[in-house]
């Protein structure tokens, strides 16, 4: 292993949480001033180590998926966990794409000449350390150390204990790749230890680490917010709502709504809430039931819901507000775009809410309204993905208004400086 330093039963988890964070800010260092070609020959030769090394990348992972079937982990919960040939092609092809997008440190976004002649500009700048804790999906590993060192970011990562084996490999290639491209091979350190202490050590280090994401369950963020010592970056829940106006093409909100719930059901950015306007509730749910039932997705719906879905188990209060990252449906028929608003409003996350309609100025007034990191038309939540908004890659989702907010990619992994350039002024 190559990554990081190790951790016995002994070990001092304070002290190897402020060896692990020195490390990283001396690496961030020499981030900072490293060429984007350097940064991209390193992204490059890392996409091609995950492809020549990809049967012990699926051993590793096989292990993980392994030990979660016995820890009676969901289905969803392993899916979220378990890597293929596919997705580890997905996540190469990921860093390629990152590799390709334009160089963020050193971009000037701003400038203007004072009447006195100095040259006033804005110059992106890495934000530092970033301490990055998340849970169950190991591409996350590879997304968040490629986007933070291409912003010129070290990255400290500490993946859930379910994806350890997964995580270590890699992030072995990855350090492998630094040391070839003449990277400080500490820009990207996994922790080795699951014990969850360490991360409050980690949490009190604001000398050292400059940004806190977590990423994971409401138990874990709420965690991190309350004991970080550094700014956080972060959302609470994905309680994402497909809301069916009166004029929306059924046919096109029964799949936006499937994919949206089954593409991928453990995810952030799949829907949990389905609202119906009433106008439209007797042609659209029965239908779309049949198409969520062989699915296999469960649905728990209000009163007037059930009238035409008989097998729809009640909703509570709580259902609507749950993000169950499985294949269950909190269902609400409503009488207006206004009552799908006031719903979402109330029971969302502000993470991602979309409306299907063919009338532009309910979808004006639902994307002016609905105060979500984003909010789409016509189209499955399951987009709010950095990738798919053209970041390459996202670090995160966040709900936050500051500093960033929706799929954090490079930029939203920058801060700025002022460089200002004079020829002798004095101000007297």
């Amino acid at each position: 292993m190559n990554v990081g330093l190790e951790v016995s039963a002994s070990t001092d988890l304070a002290e190897y949480a402020r060896q692990v964070a020195s490390r990283a800010r001396q690496a961030a260092r020499q981030l900072a001033v490293a060429t984007g070609g350097q940064k991209n020959d390193w992204l490059t030769r890392s996409s091609e180590l995950f492809r020549q090394r990809t049967s012990s990348l699926l051993a590793a992972n096989e292990r993980d998926c392994s030990a979660a079937k016995k820890a009676g982990l969901s289905a969803a919960l392993i899916d979220r966990l378990r890597l293929t040939e596919s997705r580890l092609e997905h996540i190469a092809l990921g860093l390629e794409q990152v590799a390709g997008l334009p160089e963020p440190v050193g971009e000037i976004f701003e400038s203007n000449v004072r009447p006195n002649g100095l040259l006033v500009t804005r110059v992106r700048v890495p934000l530092g350390v970033v301490f990055f804790i998340y849970e169950s999906r190991p591409n996350v590993t590879v997304d968040a150390a490629s986007l933070c060192v291409k912003s010129g970011n070290a990255v400290i990562l500490r993946g859930g204990k379910e994806a350890m084996a997964s995580n270590r490999a890699l992030a072995d290639l990855l350090t492998e790749a630094l040391d070839a491209a003449g990277l400080p091979r500490d820009a990207v350190q996994l922790v080795e230890t699951t014990d969850r202490e360490a991360i409050g050590h980690f949490l009190k280090l604001r000398d050292q680490i400059d940004v806190a994401i977590p990423r994971g369950g409401r138990s874990l963020i709420e965690r991190v917010t309350a004991e970080a010592t550094m700014p956080v970056l972060k959302h609470f829940d994905g309680v994402c709502h497909v809301y069916v106006d009166a004029s929306a093409d059924l046919k096109m909100a029964e799949e936006i709504l499937i994919d949206s719930k089954c593409q991928r059901p453990g995810v952030c950015n799949a829907a949990e809430s389905l609202l119906v306007h009433g106008d439209v509730a007797a042609r659209f749910l029965p239908q779309v039931a049949k198409g969520l039932r062989v699915k296999g997705v469960e649905l728990r719906g209000c009163e007037r819901t059930r009238s035409f879905i008989t097998d729809a188990r009640p909703a509570t209060e709580e259902d609507y507000r749950t993000e169950y990252l499985d294949l269950i449906l909190s269902v609400k028929v409503v009488d207006s775009l206004a009552d799908a608003i006031e719903h979402i409003e109330t029971y969302g996350s502000h993470h991602t809410d979309t409306i299907v309609t063919n009338d532009l100025s309910a979808a004006r007034e639902f994307t002016a309204r609905v105060d979500s990191a984003a909010v789409l038309v016509n189209a499955s939540t399951r987009f709010n993905d950095g990738g798919e908004f053209g970041l390459g890659a996202e670090i995160g989702i966040s709900t936050d208004r500051f500093h960033a907010r929706g799929p954090c990619g490079l930029k939203e992994l920058t801060s700025y400086k002022y460089v200002v350039h004079g020829n002798g002024q004095v101000r007297s």
